[in-house]
């Protein structure tokens, strides 16, 4: 059995072929520049050529894409989008078309000349992963399944903070559903409001496999709990901090019970200990962290836990190192030797519970009792 998952964050999109014939950390794996970046240095070379800019394709990931963006708007490029390539800048087209962008149709934009540059909006490029592959002998034909994780802040009505309708989302999912992979959902099952998950699937409608996507942070923690060391305490709390944001869980085994959501720049170490203290103490509360310009809060368990215990405090995400001199003492955690591709492990034991022709496979190979052969002793 082999299934593709591909963790696509801000600084980085991290990919990872699971084959259940190898060991997981046999599997094969790349970790190259996110999407969102790919477009903002495109814009950023336009912009220096002194060209004009049209951007199609889907909504995708947004920060560096639009800060390209609006860089160009600077600079006196003029910059044309289609609709679905525009809503990656803000779900509100008549904000985008505010800022200077010029939204044009699909048939306009096939028509303007070679001397724009047309930039292609997508979170995944199946394509391109495959051609990564190919040179070393990798197919990427005949997959089982195809896993993506994105983060979505969803699409907001025009008088609800996006910051707050994504929180609304998050806590209202644990309600519903309390385990880390009620974030996630087959290509089909998508809700309407998540459109940068339905987005991302739709990039991978030549995929011929089953496709599930999920939100990137709760597919960090997922992954993180792959680490024995993380499930130490079954009373724990685990943090992911990520390039653009910090989402922490309180966990009870593989329940959840507490939640909150900031962002990773306005954190330094005091500031950030001082909040796991309060989500710890079972204290902090959803109207803190929003008004500091965070996402929000949710406990459902208000028992204070002692988090400087070994092992009570886990943490996972490319940020991680501002807390590594905390005298938390948090344990970094490594599911199969690799911080890096820890959302795509998470992925992986998502596809268990989404995927039931596949969840015997996955649980025996994360579990290390499918009894592998070494790379070399099968053909592609």
């Amino acid at each position: 059995m082999r299934i593709l998952t591909a963790d696509i964050g801000t600084g980085t999109q991290d990919i990872y072929l699971f084959d259940s014939r190898l060991e997981v950390e046999n599997g094969y794996k790349l970790v190259l520049p996110s999407p969102t970046l790919m477009v903002r240095r495109a814009l950023s070379r336009a912009a220096a050529e002194k060209r004009d800019i049209v951007l199609t394709g889907h909504l995708m990931g947004g920060g560096p894409s639009g800060w390209g963006v609006a860089d160009a708007l600077q600079a006196g490029r003029r910059v044309y989008a289609t609709p679905q390539a525009a809503a990656t800048l803000d779900d509100n087209l008549d904000v985008v078309k505010e800022s200077g962008v010029i939204l044009i149709s699909e048939e306009e934009a096939s028509r303007l000349s070679d001397e724009v540059v047309h930039i292609e909006m997508r979170d995944f490029d199946f394509k391109a992963i495959r051609s990564a592959f190919a040179p070393f002998g990798v197919s990427l034909d005949s997959l089982d399944g195809l896993a993506l994780a994105v983060f979505d802040h969803g699409n907001a009505p025009v008088n609800i903070s996006d910051r707050k309708f994504r929180f609304d989302y998050l806590a209202e999912r644990i309600q519903t559903v309390n385990r880390l992979s009620a974030f996630a959902y087959p290509a089909g099952e998508i809700p309407d409001r998540m459109t940068r998950l339905r987005s991302a699937a739709d990039c991978a409608r030549d995929v011929d496999a089953p496709v599930i996507v999920m939100d990137t942070a709760p597919a960090a923690v997922l992954g993180a709990t792959q680490d024995p060391q993380s499930n130490v305490q079954k009373h724990r709390i685990v943090v992911n901090i990520g390039n653009m944001h910090i989402l922490g869980f309180r966990l009870n085994g593989t329940g959840i019970e507490g939640v909150f959501e900031h962002h990773s720049h306005c954190f330094d170490q005091s500031k950030l200990e001082t909040l796991l203290h309060s989500f710890a103490a079972g204290d902090l509360t959803n109207e803190q962290v929003f008004a500091d310009h965070g996402h929000g809060a949710w406990i459902g368990n208000h028992t204070s836990l002692p988090l400087k215990e070994e092992h009570r405090l886990v943490l996972i995400g490319p940020r991680r190192n501002l807390l590594a001199q905390s005298s938390l003492h948090p344990y970094f955690a490594a599911p199969y030797g690799d911080m890096m591709i820890a959302g795509c492990f998470g992925l992986l034991r998502a596809c268990a519970d989404h995927l039931p022709h596949a969840a015997d496979e996955i649980l025996a190979a994360l579990k290390g009792t499918n009894h592998p052969r070494a790379p070399w002793e099968f053909a592609e």
